[in-house]
């Protein structure tokens, strides 16, 4: 039994979803955002408010992120655990994407979850005490490898790594806590459709002789694994003593991870000679000449 008390983006489909009914079953107590509430009457039906609440949040309105852990505070007082997992996807290739539908999936994807990681942590230090959290992101196999029609998607996952990856690096040890990357790769059933978006295929991409989109081909020959055993996992992985920066869950996410790390060394292999006579320069006297320049400028 888990008496972990959990905030949870994106909690009306899909893993949000799955992982916050493994939460409550297991014992523990749960905030659950969405922009929906209505889409989990089932569950407030069936668990007290002392066990769950229900708040309504828009992961890409920074003043819903802020009221949202307002309310977790005042109600539960603390929070263990955040997952966050608001965001959908985009099925496209760059060239057919509507700009504001390409903008809208870094507006959630990314600033969303940028925006909730800072009011994580600053609640993990500030609110709870003893200070301490855990920090799930939840990222995809394409934040590790770029994928055909899926480029703003992949560019959402990419820039979430990344800033995950300097935020955990900021982190001080007092502040005890921890930001774990959970790399997924494809799942039945976790949304079904619902938190996808498909624009017409650019013409250009269309063989002429099936008519297929050929760069979305590869998406609907994928692979997938069902989604429950991975819902357990992510719950597990809050439980780790010493848990990794980045966790992959699911055989293509693994593959994923092996594929580009072995790409990344054979390229600094081949290419190591270029690097050889490139002079470095300490960080000290790079600033040192930058403020001279500034100065003079000035």
């Amino acid at each position: 039994m888990s008496s972990q008390i959990w905030f949870i983006t994106g909690s009306s489909s899909g893993f949000g979803r799955l992982v916050l009914e493994n939460v409550l079953e297991s014992g523990g107590s749960a905030i659950a955002t969405l922009r929906n509430p209505d889409a989990l009457s089932d569950l407030a039906s069936r668990y007290p408010p002392e066990k769950l609440i229900i708040v309504r949040l828009d992961v890409s309105k920074s003043d819903e992120i802020c009221e949202a852990f307002a309310k977790a505070k005042q109600h539960f007082g603390r929070i263990d655990v955040v997952f966050n997992n608001a965001g959908f996807t985009l099925l496209s290739e760059a060239e057919s994407a509507p700009e504001d539908v390409a903008r809208s999936v870094l507006d959630v994807n990314f600033w969303g979850a940028a925006n909730v990681s800072r009011e994580a942590v600053k609640f993990f230090r500030e609110v709870n005490n003893p200070q301490g959290g855990r920090l799930l992101q939840s990222s995809s196999e394409g934040g590790i490898e770029g994928y055909s029609a899926l480029p703003y998607y992949c560019a959402s996952k990419f820039a979430l790594e990344g800033f995950t990856e300097g935020l955990a690096a900021e982190l001080r040890p007092e502040w005890n806590t921890k930001i774990t990357l959970i790399v997924l790769g494809a799942y039945h059933g976790t949304n079904n459709g619902r938190n996808m978006k498909r624009p017409p295929p650019h013409p250009a991409y269309i063989d002429a002789r099936t008519q297929q989109p050929i760069a979305r081909l590869h998406l609907y020959t994928k692979s997938a694994a069902y989604s429950d055993e991975a819902a357990r996992l992510i719950v597990k992985a809050a439980e780790l003593p010493d848990p990794p920066l980045r966790l992959p869950i699911g055989q293509d996410a693994l593959e994923a991870l092996r594929r580009k790390g072995r790409s990344l060394l054979e390229t600094a292999e081949e290419y190591q000679s270029w690097s050889e006579n490139v002079t470095p320069i300490s960080f000290e006297e790079f600033y040192s000449k930058l403020n001279q320049e500034t100065a003079k400028t000035n």
